[in-house]
């Protein structure tokens, strides 16, 4: 019994893959999914400001408006636009479209750019919601 446990092969380590894109965005996903709650935290506390009243709004947005706020949002913001591109992919390979590797790598790399040009695209559709 003991020499059948000790025969079996080990399960690798990260280190020994050699790294590619379809890894890349699988480890991402997960990464984004937990991420996403942060976003939640961010948005929550922005209802909670609005509905506490204008002291606390106006707190809030000086906050969020910071050089470190914005950069929060824009994380956040990547974090749920790459999310639900990979998402997106999942479905599709969920159809059976897309399994092949190139397929794969070629749209892992078109959803990790997804995931910055659709935050970008949300921050500038923000601010110029904002008038800035």
């Amino acid at each position: 019994m003991a020499d059948s446990i000790q025969s079996k092969p080990l399960s690798p380590h990260l280190q020994i893959w050699r790294w590619h894109v379809t890894m890349t965005t699988s480890i991402l996903h997960r990464a984004t999914g937990v991420a996403n709650l942060a976003a939640i935290v961010v948005l929550l506390a922005w209802l909670a400001a609005l509905a506490a009243g204008p002291e606390q709004y106006a707190a809030f947005q000086a906050l969020i408006g910071s050089a470190f706020g914005r950069l929060v949002l824009f994380g956040c913001l990547v974090s749920v636009s790459y999310h639900i591109a990979n998402g997106i992919r999942h479905l599709l390979f969920n159809l059976g479209i897309g399994l092949d590797k190139k397929t794969a790598t070629i749209s892992g790399w078109v959803v990790i750019v997804l995931g910055f040009t659709g935050a970008i695209k949300m921050m500038w559709l923000g601010y110029r919601a904002l008038g800035h």
